[in-house]
């Protein structure tokens, strides 16, 4: 019987073992891993008839919108979108930006010319999205529309479905 019992408790802790070092495999292999960024090209000029503009905040008072044609949503964890800000002065800017769920980061890739070209970007870093004024409408496309919960929308359909609607779904109260 001690036998028997003996080699029920090897084999517990031989399994226990095993399940523990896969474990702590799999966490390195997760934090080690390399995030590689898609490939990706700039999208043509923004299309009057796919403006969506949403709300950022009581506070603000200029118009964001995004040009729905230029939506994507890359197998790198990157929405990215064609971002146009009006301001009561008459001014209009343009850029194509993306915004990685997974770290909180945004990046401008290029901004837009009157005459419908772009202009790339010369920092190519990412940096973290905060909640401040200056840039409220990064957090509320973060927050709201494209990264629910922090985690990416599951494809164009449902950023596009989000920004019809004011928000995404997931973050409604009862």
């Amino acid at each position: 019987m001690r036998s028997v019992i003996f080699k029920a408790l090897l084999c517990a802790f031989l399994y226990a073992r095993a399940m523990f070092s896969f474990a702590i495999d799999f966490d390195e292999a997760y934090e080690t891993r390399q995030w590689q960024e898609v490939e990706h090209s700039l999208p043509g000029a923004p299309k009057q008839e796919a403006m969506q503009s949403f709300y950022v905040s009581a506070t603000s008072t200029n118009v964001f919108s995004i040009d729905l044609s230029s939506l994507t949503v890359g197998q790198d964890g990157v929405v990215r979108y064609v971002l146009l800000v009006d301001t009561p002065g008459g001014v209009r800017n343009i850029t194509y930006e993306g915004i990685r769920c997974e770290t909180a980061e945004r990046r401008i890739y290029a901004s837009g010319r009157r005459d419908g070209r772009w202009s790339k970007s010369r920092n190519n870093s990412w940096s973290r999205i905060r909640d401040i004024p200056p840039n409220r409408h990064h957090a509320e496309l973060f927050v709201e529309y494209f990264c629910p919960g922090g985690f990416i929308v599951s494809g164009v359909a449902e950023a596009e479905d989000a920004l019809r609607k004011g928000g995404h779904q997931l973050n409604r109260q009862w």
